[in-house]
């Protein structure tokens, strides 16, 4: 007899009931967060490779003004539950919408930088505040 992966034994509404009472506040996040980007039709972050056209949404976790070779640089994390992605704004100090908490789904093509997934001046929709 083999073990079953518990992601592949069936679940019924007690086991789930029961796993969310166990699970810690950033876990039911994430995996809220990994439910938002399957959705919407995107590619989850960990799912991404170098040089690869992709959109992915998540949250952002941060945002700083961080200068590039002189030139300003708006940075943000975006996370999606799964891994974190640097998206990138050159020449930018700010842009409306752009705060920690907010939710946006971001296209472009993925980077990697310092062993980091990066997005650079990526075309991107800010999803509303507040539960869709």
């Amino acid at each position: 007899m083999r073990a079953v992966p518990r992601s592949e034994k069936p679940v019924g509404r007690f086991r789930r009931m029961l796993d969310r009472l166990s699970s810690s506040q950033e876990e039911l996040d994430s995996e809220e967060l990994r439910e938002d980007a399957e959705t919407a039709g995107c590619t989850r972050i960990c799912d991404c490779h170098d040089r690869e056209i992709v959109t992915v949404a998540g949250t952002l976790r941060t945002v700083t003004l961080r200068p590039r070779a002189g030139v300003p640089a708006l940075e943000a994390e975006l996370f999606d539950g799964s891994a974190p992605l640097d998206v990138v704004w050159l020449g930018r100090r700010s842009i409306v919408g752009i705060e920690p908490g907010r939710r946006l789904i971001a296209s472009g093509r993925i980077s990697m930088s310092r062993g980091r997934r990066v997005l650079f001046n990526p075309k991107y929709e800010l999803r509303p505040l507040g539960r869709e």
